[in-house]
């Protein structure tokens, strides 16, 4: 069974405060450039050479079965196109409460993730299992709307039963230094989210540098985000190892500061068994063995979750059961 999302040192719904140790920086847009601007800047090369090496470790045997189980309690279950149907959802709900219908013992996913439209169909069928029901909201994927219209966006999610929300930050606001603007989005959204944990998606492909990532993931969790996210899987590249390290590097060093521990999500590109193990490996070195835990990463995916059945059927069997063994997402 997963369990909700926690987050004990931080305000849970409603009205959000700024750590007090961060509350000076929020008081202008101009405060809040110099405060962005003056975290240390992102080596380039230094952060994509770690990323491969820690891209080169492998895990064997009991501690591989382990990775692959946290792995599958880790995935938000997918499904985010114009054709998607009543039918198709709650086939992707009843995929994640039982994912694999001859294994009983295969663990149940973190989510399901969907638009708005499709909350209620997800939550027929999977009621209070423990699987969360995950919402994209505030205009997705691109974020070009008004602040009333992105803000009903997440109030209607959450009202049809929502336990998470997936916000696209204003990436032109972001790129032209709207920092204050994107912030105050971003408080705005979380108060709307009422009870429901709010995911605040940077759209690392368009934000340009690796410095801008760190920024970005600064100014999401001083505005309450609950998790930060690289992607929408709309837009290339999506999730990144170098991009997912500079977001581990930069929730380990918030925590260090505040005692408040924020989420992870890398989303889109991530497809097999060996790309997940590489970014639990790179959890567990960078942040911390605490974010080993679906509260605290999750994978934003939805073909990842076939080739760790099929990767965990190999290991119990001796021999793999095939691409099409698993449903088609």
């Amino acid at each position: 069974m997963t369990t909700a999302l926690s987050s004990p040192k931080s305000t849970q719904g409603g009205s959000y405060a700024v750590p007090a140790d961060l509350a000076e920086a929020t008081a202008s847009n101009a405060s809040l450039r110099r405060f962005l601007h003056g975290l240390p800047g992102v080596d380039q090369v230094g952060a994509e050479a770690r990323a491969a090496s820690l891209g080169t470790r492998s895990i064997k045997t009991t501690a591989k079965e382990f990775a692959l189980d946290l792995a599958i309690r880790m995935v938000d279950l997918t499904t985010l196109e114009g054709q998607d149907t009543p039918g198709k959802v709650r086939a992707l709900a009843s995929k994640a409460l039982r994912p694999d219908p001859a294994d009983p013992t295969a663990p149940q996913v973190a989510a399901v993730c969907v638009y708005p439209d499709m909350v209620a169909t997800a939550k027929e069928v999977l009621g209070d299992s423990g699987v969360n029901v995950a919402a994209v909201a505030t205009a997705f994927p691109s974020g070009r709307a008004a602040m009333d219209i992105k803000l009903m966006d997440t109030r209607d999610a959450v009202e049809a039963g929502a336990d998470e929300i997936d916000m696209v930050i204003d990436r032109g606001a972001f790129l032209s230094g709207r920092y204050l603007d994107v912030f105050e989005e971003i408080v705005a959204v979380r108060e709307a989210c009422g009870d429901a944990h709010l995911k605040v998606i940077f759209e690392t492909g368009e934000l340009q540098t690796y410095d801008n990532v760190r920024r970005a993931s600064w100014l999401a969790m001083m505005a309450g985000g609950h998790f930060i996210k690289t992607s929408t899987g709309k837009v290339q590249p999506a999730a990144t190892l170098p991009v997912t390290l500079v977001m581990l590097e930069a929730v380990r060093d918030y925590r260090e500061l505040t005692g408040q521990m924020i989420g992870v999500k890398p989303a889109g590109g991530i497809r097999t068994a060996k790309d997940a193990i590489k970014y639990l490996v790179m959890v567990n070195e960078v942040a911390g063995p605490d974010w080993l835990d679906p509260d605290w990463f999750r994978f934003g995916a939805s073909t990842l979750l076939n080739d760790l059945l099929m990767q965990r059927t190999k290991m119990r069997t001796g021999r793999y059961s095939g691409p099409d063994y698993f449903t088609l997402d």
